[in-house]
C-alpha cells in the first residue's frame, strides 16, 4: 500500500505539516499545536512521515511508530538543500516533504534505553570538557604571576601546591583561597565522571551487543556502549562499508569532467563515535604487542595517520558485522564472498 508522505517541521510548541492530497491534489501546509499533534495523526491512515533529526525527533518518531506510521529521520544538512525562497516554518515543512521522497540514509530511531546510554555519554563528555577548561583556566591565571606549569592534569597536581605556597606571601588571601577551591573542585568532577563510567559498565554487562563488540581490539567501554546505542538496528545498513561511510571514515570526493580527486575523510555522521574509534585505533597501533600482519604491512606503505583511520574504518566494519550477523569476535577471521549463482 502506498502511504501518504507528510513532512513535519517539529518545534517546542508549534509543529508545521506539509502534504499533498493524492485524490484532489490539494496542498496542505498548516501549523498544529503540540498538544494536538499526536491526535492529528491518530485519526489518519498509516503515513510516511519525514522529520529532521533534531531535539525531540526521537521521541515523536517513537510515538508515531506506535500508531502504525512509518517515520524517516533525516540529517538537517540533507534537508537544507531543498529549502527554496525565504526560510520559515512553512518552507521548512515543504523542504522536509520533498527530502522525504529522495533516497537518503536515514537516522536510526532509537529506543529509550539506547537514548539513555547516549545521554550518559553526552553528560560525561560535557564534564570532561568542564574539567579541561578548569585546568587550562588555572594554568592561565597563574601564568599572569610568573608561575608556568606543564600541560596536563598530572603536571598541575604536582606543581600547584608549591605554586600557591610561594604566591601566598605576594597575593591576597581571597585569590589564593579561590584558586585552591578551584583546584579541589577538579576532584568532584573526577568523581562524577567515574560514576557515569561505572553506570555505563553496569549497563554493558547486561547488554549482549555491547559485550560482543567490546572484544574487538581498540574497542573499550566507551566505544562499545556508544556504538551499540548509536547504530540502532545494524540491518538498517546494507554493509559494514556503508556503516563506516556513515561515520565519515572514508575519503571525501571532489571532481569534474570525469576526474575524481580523493580528499581527507569526509567527517560526516556521528563525530563522537568516530573520535572514539580513531583513538582506539591509535591505541592499538602504538600499544598492541601483536597488531597483525595486515597492520604491519600497511604501516610500511602509508603515513601513520592514514593507518590510524584505516584501522578505525576496519573496526567500524567489524562492529557492524558482529551486530548484523550476531556472531562473536574472532581474531583472524576472513570473510568469504559467496560465489555468484550461475
Amino acid at each position: 500500500m502506498k502511504h501518504t508522505i507528510v513532512g513535519v517541521d517539529i518545534a517546542k510548541n508549534v509543529m508545521q505539516i506539509h502534504w499533498v492530497d493524492a485524490d484532489s491534489g490539494e496542498i496542505v501546509n498548516k501549523p498544529i499545536k503540540r498538544a494536538a499533534f499526536l491526535e492529528y495523526f491518530s485519526n489518519r491512515a498509516p503515513c510516511l512521515i519525514g522529520m529532521e533529526s533534531c531535539g525531540g525527533s526521537q521521541h515523536w518518531a517513537r510515538r508515531l511508530i506506535e500508531m502504525g506510521h512509518q517515520v524517516k529521520l533525516m540529517p538537517a544538512k540533507f534537508v537544507k538543500a531543498f529549502v527554496t525562497g525565504n526560510k520559515n516554518d512553512a518552507a521548512d515543512a515543504r523542504a522536509i516533504w520533498m527530502a522525504t521522497q529522495m533516497p537518503s540514509k536515514e537516522v536510526a530511531v532509537k529506543t529509550e534505553a539506547q537514548q539513555a546510554v547516549l545521554a550518559l555519554h553526552r553528560m560525561r563528555q560535557q564534564l570532561v570538557k568542564f574539567r579541561t577548561m578548569q585546568i587550562n583556566s588555572l594554568r592561565g591565571l597563574l601564568t599572569e604571576y610568573g608561575e608556568v606549569m606543564g600541560t596536563g592534569r598530572a603536571a598541575l597536581d604536582r606543581a600547584i601546591a608549591g605554586v600557591l605556597e610561594r604566591l601566598s606571601g605576594r597575593l591576597p588571601a581571597i585569590l589564593i583561597d579561590t584558586l585552591r577551591e578551584q583546584w579541589n573542585g577538579l576532584e568532584a568532577l573526577d568523581q562524577q565522571i567515574a560514576q557515569i563510567e561505572r553506570r555505563l559498565h553496569a549497563w554493558m554487562k547486561q547488554d549482549e551487543a555491547s559485550k560482543a563488540i567490546a572484544a574487538i581490539p581498540g574497542v573499550g567501554l566507551l566505544s562499545a556502549t556508544a556504538a551499540a546505542a548509536t547504530i540502532g538496528h545494524a540491518k538498517s545498513f546494507r554493509s559494514g562499508r556503508e556503516f563506516a561511510a556513515w561515520l565519515g571514515l572514508v575519503p571525501g570526493q571532489t571532481g569534474s569532467g570525469g576526474k575524481v580527486q580523493l580528499l581527507g575523510i569526509s567527517k560526516r555522521g556521528d563525530r563522537y563515535l568516530r573520535t572514539l574509534l580513531i583513538h582506539g585505533a591509535r591505541s592499538v597501533i602504538f600499544h598492541a604487542k601483536d597488531a597483525g600482519a595486515w597492520l604491519d604491512q600497511l604501516k610500511k606503505r602509508r603515513p601513520i595517520n592514514v593507518v590510524v583511520v584505516a584501522l578505525a574504518n576496519k573496526m567500524a566494519r567489524t562492529i557492524w558485522a558482529i551486530l548484523a550477523h550476531q556472531r562473536p569476535y574472532q581474531k583472524g577471521y576472513e570473510s568469504v564472498r559467496p560465489a555468484p549463482a550461475r
